[in-house]
């Protein structure tokens, strides 16, 4: 059990192999023909980050796990291309999505399937095509960017319109609703029989064209019907890509016994309380007070390991099922040059033993990263010597979610006689529950309120805050606009950015430390001094773990698909074949079979993995069609055309009133807007007449066209037209 002191550390492996950047060998491997590039210089600090020069990725040396639990030399899968190595041919006839069901899980054999891989970017290559007619532009129908929002269509269903089918006998699913495409969103269903377990339930922030949306959550229409199933739901760690969407979807499927350790429950029964007063008294918990706990929800026999992460009470989980064991490691990282003793590293060699076969689902994230991660003792020393020697307040910007981090500085903060102040509503409430957990050992005197820092020798004052992704309201992005009632930026303040840029907001980061820039004379960020560690492993840390474990199979999650796509190809270099190894989107079905029946394959149907997006109060209610109209209005905002007709003389009565919003600005676009309102009087002529009735859907149609056609051509932008036709 990780103990309540945050200045003891997880631990990490003895044993190191060498990757293509250099390192120790791994005593285990250590007479295998392991391909390297490059050496560790003399003297270096195995773990320093520093002069780590960033080399082109090495092939690995594969490996079979032999029935005494020896490893190797495998051949590459035959279908693999000549640059991944292994000759082009294949008998293995394919059932479906899947692999042969003819043929018994083997990381080795000549038999090998064609790839896996190809076939699921063959159907998700037909699942995102924009449906319908292109819409016409300039140039003879050619099309204009400015027609239809690039990225409406992925909001879509991503089913494939399939009907998943009920599951079969000794049958055991695993779906992923969420987390395979994006970095978020994280849940996973597990079924076998009417056993249900479910890990995570995470949220997804909103993208950039996502105007006005809170965050997404899973969708669970998967599991409607079978609310009765779900036997229990374990959270991997108190993360908000892995318990954010919990208050929601506990509810929707009528609480079910959740099963967790104490930080991270207690994360979830606030988050409840803040979504809905009260429905924290609903929770069903089960509490994870040892690691050696076992724990059965239904025919699940759910076990717990240690595992290391940037947030305390982490952990891994195993799932035994009569059809092997799921090694669920949730987030995780290897710490490099850790600060606890050598006895004391993690090693997950043990997960071997489960009952076989066993599937690693490996959090992918760092799947790119090369090198070493960073040295987590260097970190802490760059830390505490800008704590103790900054020149004047000491502004920390970080993520909420870095509990273990911000437990350090507080504590080492108090060491060295400085009081800390917490800024941002997400960090109070971590702060507040690791402290009552016994996980922060700071005095109560240490805290003071950003109210009372002027109370105080700018020296003596370190405040801790949100905001280091440049996020609108937060605390840091406040500061930096002179938006903030307490905390105005001096020039002998110093700055930290101790997080990493989340991809996507790199612009906005990159404004934010310009602006600070203008205003500080010292800001410090990783890209000058290492004061951060990620919580995702680096390819060498996923090689690491695979060879420790040495699983059956390999199924990579929790990233954006290239990270999984890369980290697929690290499983290829070690050796296994694309039978043994499946990348899936959000909403694939992946069918386990009893060992005897056959290799994993993907059903063609897939279940419902489309967003399902929070606005304000509103859950779900804003759709594909809304989304998209926000865009429009986004980029190239909205014409009022108001038209008042005599129901007698069908005549226009007054003028035709146009209002732009977004569009252009009608006082200086006087010729304009005058010849669109003689194009209004014209649609509106040629399709009224005195004798007869008037078709008031045809004319509000008509001028929307004529109009939105007429101005495009003007100016080649296509406003959204909102006709409005009254008649008198």
């Amino acid at each position: 059990m990780q103990t309540s002191n945050s200045f003891q550390r997880n631990r990490r492996p003895q044993s190191r192999p060498v990757d293509s950047f250099g390192g120790r060998a791994n005593q285990n491997n250590a007479g295998q023909n392991i391909s390297r590039q490059a050496k560790a210089p003399a003297g270096s600090s195995i773990g320093a980050f520093e002069g780590i020069v960033a080399h082109a990725q090495a092939p690995r040396a594969a490996f079979k796990k032999s029935g005494e639990g020896s490893v190797r030399p495998v051949q590459k899968p035959a279908s693999r291309s000549a640059s991944l190595g292994g000759p082009v041919s294949s008998q293995t006839p394919r059932t479906g999505f899947g692999v042969s069901a003819s043929n018994k899980p083997s990381l080795g054999g000549s038999g090998a399937s064609s790839p896996l891989g190809q076939s699921s970017r063959n159907q998700r290559s037909g699942g995102f095509k924009r449906q319908g007619p292109k819409p016409a532009g300039k140039k003879g129908g050619q099309r204009n960017r400015r027609f239809v929002p690039v990225a409406a269509s992925r909001f879509e269903v991503k089913s494939n319109g399939e009907v998943v089918p009920p599951i079969g006998e000794k049958i055991l699913r695993i779906i992923p609703l969420g987390g395979q495409e994006e970095v978020g969103r994280n849940m996973t269903v597990f079924e076998y029989g009417n056993d249900i377990v479910i890990i995570d339930m995470g949220m997804q922030f909103p993208e950039e064209d996502m105007p006005g949306i809170d965050y997404i959550v899973p969708n669970v229409n998967y599991l409607k019907g079978k609310e009765k199933n779900i036997r229990g739901v374990v959270f991997t760690h108190g993360h908000l890509d892995h318990i954010g969407a919990a208050p929601i979807l506990l509810k929707k499927l009528n609480y079910p016994t959740i099963v967790g350790r104490d930080f991270t429950l207690a994360l979830i029964q606030r988050k409840a309380e803040d979504y809905d007063k009260g429905s924290s008294k609903q929770l069903k918990i089960v509490r994870v007070k040892s690691l050696a706990d076992r724990i059965k929800l239904g025919v699940f026999e759910v076990r717990f390991f240690e595992v290391e992460h940037s947030i305390m009470d982490a952990m891994g989980v195993a799932l035994v099922t009569p059809n092997g064991s799921i090694i669920h490691l949730g987030d995780w990282m290897i710490s490099n040059e850790p600060l606890v003793p050598k006895d004391e590293e993690i090693k997950y060699d043990h997960l071997g033993a489960l009952p076989q076969p066993t599937i690693l689902m490996l959090e992918s994230l760092g799947a790119i990263k090369k090198g070493m991660p960073p040295s987590e003792t260097e970190v802490h020393r760059n830390l505490q010597n800008l704590i103790k020697s900054s020149p004047g307040r000491i502004i920390i910007g970080t993520f909420s979610s870095q509990v273990r981090r911000i437990a350090y500085l507080i504590e080492y903060a108090e060491q060295v006689g400085k009081k800390v102040a917490i800024e941002g509503y997400s960090m109070k409430m971590n702060i507040e529950v690791a402290k009552e957990l016994g996980y922060l050992k700071a005095k109560n005197d240490t805290f003071i309120t950003v109210a009372d820092i002027h109370k105080y020798p700018d020296k003596q004052v370190v405040v801790i805050c949100t905001g280091a992704q440049g996020e609108s309201n937060a605390a840091l992005t406040r500061i930096v606009t002179d938006n903030h009632r307490f905390i105005k930026l001096q020039k002998n303040d110093t700055i930290v950015f101790s997080s990493s840029v989340i991809p996507g907001n790199e612009r906005t980061i990159q404004r934010l430390k310009d602006n600070l820039y203008r205003k500080c004379d010292n800001v410090i960020h990783s890209e000058i001094m290492e004061i951060h560690i990620g919580g995702h492993g680096t390819i060498w840390e996923i090689e690491e773990i695979i060879r420790q474990v040495k699983p059956t199979y390999i199924l990579p999650v929790y990233a954006n698909h290239f990270f999984i796509v890369e980290a697929a190809r690290i499983a290829y270099r070690l050796g296994y074949p694309e039978k043994n190894v499946f990348v899936m989107d959000n909403g694939h079905v992946l069918e386990v079979p009893e060992e005897d029946k056959g290799l994993p394959y993907l059903l063609k149907e897939k279940a419902d993995a489309s967003y399902v997006f929070v606005d304000g109060l509103g859950i779900g209610d804003i759709g594909h069609v809304v989304l998209r109209d926000r865009q429009m209005l986004a980029q190239d905002g909205m014409v009022v055309v108001t038209v008042i007709i005599d129901s007698k003389t069908k005549n226009i009565i007054g003028n035709v009133q146009i209002t732009s919003r977004g569009f252009i600005h009608v006082k200086e676009n006087f010729d304009l807007v005058n010849e669109t309102k003689r194009k209004v009087e014209k649609v509106v002529k040629d399709n009224t007449s005195r004798g007869s009735s008037i078709d008031w859907d045809q004319i509000r149609n008509q001028i929307r066209e004529g109009v939105g056609q007429f101005l495009f051509t003007k100016t080649e932008r296509r406003p959204m037209v909102l006709p409005v036709v009254i008649e008198v």
